[in-house]
């Protein structure tokens, strides 16, 4: 068993975890640092974090910063954590850049749909009801299942992007996403008795955190987001969490509709704590979020572009090679 011995005790022990990286499979090496997972992930810059930061706080980031210089086998370059929502106001000495967060406060249901949303929004939700979309609290049975890989396999493009779950069969969903249900409230969408749509929102302790939330685009004209989104602020209310999250905010297809949700920016505390000499200048020069981040909008943009025609033009190939009933993963380049 991986120790959390800190204080003269032996080297704190590796050991390996499955999880999903861009949507497959993957094994990533973790520590135990206090009775939490540390996940490390290798590269130009190995970088330590927390493994799920979006449901824990670190507990005592010094002894961490300790323990990954001094007892660790691996030797990261950096260790990274934040200070998650609400607590905004920096506590801790290390270098700090503000991530930007997709969230909306939760006092009520009909506070949020008179007062915090857009009457666009508003009707978009009337419009899903009158089209006959009705959204419920799921079990994570057989049926869902099924429902989960007819969404996933309706489209390899999605958002301008590869779609991380295209291709996968009702086995591989089924153990993918049962890892987690333990804190997470399902919620599906129906037209009839097909599901349309469906969301799975995390209890964070501190806010609930929209992890899956997707619908098919054949039924785009009823709103299913619009429906579903609803549904998940009543959650919050009924579980009496005071916000919710969506990913991050910035530029992207799904602005607009945070927007109109309801969502707004809010900031909180990112730290970098560089651990070796690899790390400081890796922080000195930028490089500490990688490559990609490193690149300027002037670049990213056009390439964001090109990628959009690409993908585009793949997913007419690759969506008449194999029929949305794969068996194995379907690569897309």
């Amino acid at each position: 068993m991986p120790t959390n011995s800190l204080n003269g005790g032996p080297e704190l022990q590796i050991f390996t975890r499955e999880t999903l990286v861009e949507g497959r499979p993957a094994q990533i090496n973790c520590i135990d640092i206090n009775r939490q997972t540390y996940s490390i992930v290798r590269g130009p810059v190995t970088v330590a974090s927390l493994e799920d930061e979006w449901f824990e706080d670190v507990s005592a980031p010094e002894a961490v910063v300790e323990a990954l210089i001094s007892k660790s086998k691996i030797k990261p370059d950096l260790f990274t954590f934040w200070q998650r929502l609400p607590e905004a106001e920096p506590k801790y000495p290390y270098h700090l850049e503000w991530e930007s967060i997709a969230a909306v406060p939760i006092t009520s249901f009909d506070h949020w749909f008179n007062k915090q949303i857009k009457g666009t929004t508003r009707n978009m939700i009337r419009k899903s009801q009158k089209a006959g979309v009705e959204v419920r609290d799921c079990s994570f049975d057989d049926e869902f299942i099924r429902g989960m890989t007819r969404i996933f396999n309706e489209t390899p493009i999605r958002q301008g992007r590869r779609f991380w779950h295209y291709g996968k069969d009702f086995e591989m969903v089924k153990r993918q996403f049962s890892r987690f249900l333990f804190r997470e409230d399902l919620i599906g969408a129906y037209c009839g008795a097909e599901m349309v749509g469906f969301a799975m929102l995390g209890n964070a302790g501190k806010y609930g955190l929209l992890g899956q939330f997707i619908s098919k685009l054949q039924h785009r004209d009823k709103a299913i987001n619009n429906a579903l989104i609803a549904h998940t602020v009543r959650t919050c209310e009924r579980q009496k969490l005071p916000c919710l999250v969506y990913g991050y905010w910035g530029a992207s297809s799904l602005s607009d509709f945070k927007h109109n949700s309801g969502f707004a920016e809010m900031r909180v505390p990112r730290y970098f704590v560089p651990l070796t000499a690899k790390g400081k200048v890796a922080l000195k020069l930028r490089l500490h979020r990688g490559w990609k981040a490193a690149l300027p909008d002037e670049i990213k943009n056009p390439l964001k572009r090109l990628r959009k025609f690409w993908l585009g033009l793949r997913a007419d190939n690759v969506s008449r090679e194999y029929p949305p009933n794969p068996v194995n993963r379907i690569p897309l380049i």
